[in-house]
């Protein structure tokens, strides 16, 4: 079973820029859209950014203009985040999705942004 590894998370001071890889153990067919999401505690898991095999992008409104959604040609996607609040604080994970509607989870990276 192919699996998304992910790193990048850590503790980070607010104003300050973290970015996040993730890539798959194996090689993964007709990759329709990459993205990421994240979880604080108490909270539903909820969208960050999206971008599609041709590359059409899609951001929550919370983290536009300042997070960066982008892929290479190895089928890694990668967030850079900017400018990072508190509020950002969560457990991010990403998430592959084929044509056929399957999906693939990472594991989870900590991101913690301290005030």
């Amino acid at each position: 079973q192919v699996q998304l590894v992910e790193s990048g998370g850590g503790l980070v001071q607010a104003g300050g820029s973290l970015r996040l890889s993730c890539a798959p153990s194996g090689y993964i067919f007709n990759v329709e859209a990459m993205g990421w999401y994240r979880q604080a505690p108490g909270k539903q898991r909820e969208l960050v950014a999206t971008i599609t095999s041709r590359d059409s992008t899609n951001y929550a409104d919370s983290v536009k203009d300042r997070f960066t959604i982008s892929r290479d040609n190895k089928n890694t996607v990668y967030l850079q985040m900017n400018s990072l609040k508190p509020e950002d604080t969560a457990v991010y994970y990403c998430n592959f999705r084929t044509w056929l509607r399957y999906e693939y989870w990472g594991q989870g990276t900590q991101v913690t942004v301290s005030s």
